[in-house]
């Protein structure tokens, strides 16, 4: 995504986030943080960002976040990361990634695959992308899916 377009997206995150006085957070494996340092970005963010936690080692996920054991590239674990976010920040609504950034397949899972969960006032949801390239391409391109479908998630949320 070109800066320009990825600026534009968090500042309209930014906007309904204040408007509806939403608290967004993240919960970030594959990412890494990448989320967390754009929404940290986005205009009085101190206002509505809640913050993110980078839980990278399964014990992390399950110890913090509460994501039960088993296969962590899936809806399940997508969904509890997002979901034990929203507990652990206080938040209305959580961006959540985890997946196989490569450059071996995981889980069998090939390179490159990514589940992207949401918790909206509850409400659980994921979905699946996929990115060919080297890990940081694929951490890149999976928070700017991540980003775009936050900002779906409140559009709709604000409609």
């Amino acid at each position: 995504m070109a800066e320009e377009e990825y600026t534009e997206i968090v500042q309209q995150v930014a906007e309904i986030a204040q408007e509806h006085g939403l608290r967004i957070g993240a919960a970030e494996s594959l990412t890494g943080g990448a989320i967390t340092s754009a929404l940290a970005m986005g205009e009085a963010a101190a206002e509505w960002f809640r913050g993110g936690v980078v839980a990278y080692m399964p014990e992390v996920k399950f110890d913090l976040l509460g994501v039960t054991p088993g296969p962590l590239i899936s809806d399940r674990c997508a969904d509890e990361l997002a979901a034990g976010a929203v507990k652990a920040l206080d938040a209305d609504v959580v961006v959540s990634t985890t997946g196989a950034g490569g450059p071996d397949e995981e889980e069998g899972h090939p390179p490159g695959t990514a589940v992207i969960g949401f918790s909206v006032r509850g409400a659980t949801s994921t979905t699946w992308v996929h990115h060919d390239g080297d890990p940081e391409d694929v951490v890149h391109a999976v928070r700017d899916d991540a980003l775009r479908a936050l900002l779906a998630q409140l559009r709709t949320l604000a409609d």
